[in-house]
């Protein structure tokens, strides 16, 4: 028999990686959140994967008390994911997968574009989420993989914060509310070059976000941890000095809104 598959976290997400791991054959270990990680370590000391898939809320909680047994075996998968996130945690090599599928209770998978992964164990998510056909694309180097995770954050924050003051859908965001979006998208970018370090191709990352907009025209952009993400992008624009004009005048519009 295989080795097993241990998924921390098993709401939506996280079932579809169990599922998929399940169509390859490999047994399922459940880690959830009233369990002790230890003592599930002490008796899985040598799965062949840990799947990471609580909210991002719970990432850094989460691999701070990692058992070290596992932290070879790690595959991260939550948006607003940056290298900095796992490098605070001593982790130099772990699978990371940007997740571009939609799972909500009572409903199949929805796939947005194909979702690409780096890392030990891209290929065989590859094969286990293409079970399920979801596409998985492996890329080929952390630069590559870099890209992927703005593209992600660009997306995810562009929609949610700008969906604050415009409300609708993805398509209606960028087709009514052209200004906004690219006001947020700037202000974000800015933001996501403070966090990587990096000078970031700002046309080929906009260019991605269209192409996922496009890919599901209809995505609500304002979801429920909208309110929470725009707090946290002005509290590291805060940390860097950044004016962010967009997002602050955003956050002085929705102050007190429930």
């Amino acid at each position: 028999m295989d080795k097993a598959v241990v998924v921390i976290g098993i709401g939506e997400i996280g079932s579809v990686f169990a599922r998929g791991f399940m169509r390859l054959g490999y047994p399922i270990v459940p880690v959830t959140r009233d369990m002790d990680m230890g003592l599930v370590a002490a008796d899985v000391a040598d799965p062949e994967m840990v799947v990471v898939a609580v909210a991002e809320k719970d990432l850094q909680a989460t691999l701070a008390a990692m058992p070290d047994v596992w932290s070879d075996k790690l595959v991260l998968l939550q948006n607003e994911l940056l290298p900095r996130d796992w490098q605070a945690h001593g982790l130099k090599n772990p699978t990371v997968i940007s997740v571009w599928f939609e799972k909500k209770k009572g409903m199949d998978s929805k796939v947005v574009i194909i979702s690409p992964a780096f890392g030990p164990f891209a290929e065989l998510l590859k094969e286990a989420l293409g079970s399920l056909d979801i596409p998985v694309a492996v890329v080929e180097s952390e630069a590559a993989l870099l890209f992927e995770l703005v593209l992600k954050n660009l997306y995810i924050l562009t929609t949610n914060i700008a969906g604050l003051e415009a409300g609708g859908n993805v398509h209606q965001l960028w087709a009514e509310h052209n200004n906004l979006a690219c006001e947020v998208a700037g202000d974000v970018l800015d933001i996501q070059e403070y966090l990587t370090g990096e000078e970031l191709d700002r046309t080929a990352l906009i260019e991605g976000m269209l192409r996922a907009f496009d890919g599901d025209p209809e995505h609500g952009c304002m979801g429920r941890s909208a309110p929470a993400r725009l707090t946290r992008a002005l509290m590291f624009a805060d940390e860097a000095e950044l004016e962010v004009p967009a997002l602050r005048r955003i956050a002085h519009a929705t102050a007190g809104q429930s």
